[in-house]
């Protein structure tokens, strides 16, 4: 459902580094004022090597004056957007861009957008000669401007790595002065050449359209809140905010403009319980039809904070890296689903999935390679919870550990003991000499088959003895790993062209008697955990998430601080 857009989004989180990397890679040094030939020049390259230029309301372009600086000395150090003291018909369209940045989840003031018209005044043919400073002044401030506009829509904003995001980069291809002078500043279609910069997914494209439509509802207004019930409101029931409630619903398209809800009055009822249910879908709660305190909370969110959701999710599109392999497994966080891409050879496959709790064990964002899957599988307990949790319990009761099927084992991996635990053994397991882990079998807390991605945080994807925990609308439970609903649904997709590995052997492998068996991949499988709270559906449904882990936070944080961004 969400492929595309998922896809983009973790991938986003992929490549903002590698594209900001390459954008500065062939920076050049700052210029000498031997180059110029005129006073024009000598000015241009003194504002340049500031880094300084006072009038934009973000004056301080050092984070791009090797760029700047490799741009003009290109081009010999002339004007780029200025001809016979007029702004170019390629600078006039740029400015439009500019005061259009909002629908593309960016803030046009960024780039100066308020004062474009005024610059342009000074420039106008009623003044017969613009100053030389005025002149200069708008040509560097628009090459700024417009270097800003275009990186932001390429990469993004920040470098996910600020938020410790931990994802490879590949080689980056992304040169922004050469893109400028030989793309931009001479197009015959500016809005086609900036667009170009833009991530290729149909899931950014249509996050993009959505947004357009939330900012019109939100300068439309939140209407009247809906009143918080005493208790939870069941269908058939009473509730004093029908009225609200109606005319929210329609406003946010879970219930059709013209539908008949006269029948309705003061009783929730009908429609509406079948549109609650529907904005419900949307929102990632439970799909009960019950007006209780969180499905209300969301109805009463401001339409700005989605118009906000939306914005952090194109911002991290722009992360992603354009080249990056298919066909991926994909997890969004926020959404407890796992999926792979629709527009590919093989099957779509779509789960739902636990991910860690929003304390303490998060599961990180990253990405990497499926390697290999195990059936039947130890569990090597990670010496965090071995720590936290299994020695308080062992302490209380030395039988603990046999009663739930773990062992202890050396260093070397030796059974030291899967019986009673000793005090030598508890003195052992105190100080990290000893670790455990849990035997195979359908008790074992990764189920009965596990894929491996190699990565430092000891994360992968594993079946669960738990499966009632997929039932549930919020699914942060784990310590971190993944837990996939659908283990063998997914595992006939990993193994789709790998001879000899069927479905029925899956299953058979999964319940036979050996243990820990291990099947390398013919080729591995790029897997992308990614961080989305809104989606947009191929069938242009928009669904909205918990910011469950405040990386949506974090990141408005930064970004309302403005440039120069962390990069």
């Amino acid at each position: 459902m969400l492929a595309a857009v998922m896809l983009a989004m973790l991938l986003g989180i992929l490549s903002s580094s590698t594209a900001r990397a390459s954008s500065s890679a062939s920076a050049s040094p700052q210029a000498s004022p031997a180059a110029a030939s005129n006073p024009t020049q000598a000015q241009l390259i003194a504002l340049i090597n500031s880094g300084t230029l006072t009038e934009l309301k973000w004056s301080n372009f050092s984070d791009y004056q090797q760029r700047v600086s490799k741009f003009y000395q290109t081009g010999g150090y002339s004007l780029a957007w200025i001809k016979n003291n007029q702004a170019t018909p390629q600078a006039l369209a740029m400015i439009a861009i500019i005061k259009r940045a909002d629908l593309k989840g960016l803030n046009p003031e960024d780039y100066d957008s308020l004062r474009w018209d005024g610059r342009v005044a000074k420039l106008a043919p009623t003044v017969a000669n613009p100053s030389d400073n005025d002149v200069v002044h708008f040509d560097l401030g628009l090459t700024i401007c417009a270097m800003r506009l275009i990186s932001n829509l390429r990469i993004g904003r920040v470098n996910p790595k600020h938020f410790n995001f931990a994802i490879d980069l590949g080689p980056g291809e992304y040169d922004l002065p050469d893109h400028l002078r030989n793309n931009v500043i001479n197009a015959e279609d500016v809005g086609a050449a900036v667009a170009a910069v833009e991530p290729p997914y149909a899931g950014y494209r249509r996050a993009e359209a959505a947004l357009p439509i939330y900012i019109k509802l939100a300068a439309q207004g939140d209407g009247q809140r809906l009143p918080d019930p005493a208790s939870s409101v069941k269908p058939g029931k009473p509730y004093n905010g029908m009225p609200q409630l109606i005319a929210r619903l329609k406003q946010l398209g879970d219930l059709e403009p013209n539908a008949d809800t006269s029948a309705d009055g003061t009783i929730y009822q009908g429609v509406v319980v079948a549109a609650v249910k529907h904005f419900q879908r949307r929102h990632g709660l439970e799909q009960d039809g019950i007006l209780g305190a969180g499905t209300v909370a969301e109805l009463n969110k401001p339409l700005a904070f989605r118009v906000q959701q939306l914005q952090i999710a194109l911002e991290r599109y722009r992360w992603v890296a354009p080249n990056f392999p298919e066909p991926p497994v994909l997890v969004n966080i926020p959404e407890f689903e796992l999926r792979t891409l629709r527009k590919q050879a093989a099957e779509f496959v779509s789960m739902n999935v636990v991910v860690g709790r929003a304390y303490r064990s998060q599961t990180p964002v990253f990405t990497d390679l499926m390697r290999y899957v195990v059936f039947r599988p130890y569990w090597n307990v990670p010496p965090s919870i071995q720590r936290r949790e299994l020695v308080p319990k062992t302490e209380r009761n030395r039988d603990y550990l046999a009663a739930n099927n773990y062992e202890v084992t050396d260093r070397s991996g030796k059974v030291v003991s899967d019986g009673t635990v000793t005090d030598d053994i508890l003195s052992g397991l105190r100080s990290g000499a000893f670790s455990i882990r849990q035997k195979p079998g359908p008790k074992n807390a990764l189920g009965l088959v596990k894929f491996i991605f190699p990565n430092n945080y000891n994360v992968y994807l594993h079946s669960t003895p738990a499966p009632e925990l997929f039932s549930r609308a919020r699914r942060d439970f784990s310590h971190g790993c993944i837990r996939v609903a659908d283990p063998v649904g997914l595992a006939t997709w990993v193994f789709r062209d790998k001879s000899g590995w069927n479905e029925d052997r899956i299953k058979a492998t999964m319940n036979g008697a050996v243990d820990n068996v291990q099947v390398n991949l013919d080729k591995p499988i790029p897997v992308l955990i990614l961080y989305s709270t809104a989606v947009v559906e191929p069938d242009n449904e928009i669904r909205f998430f918990d910011d469950i882990y405040g990386y949506d936070k974090a990141l408005q944080k930064v970004l309302d601080a403005g440039p120069p961004y962390p990069n």
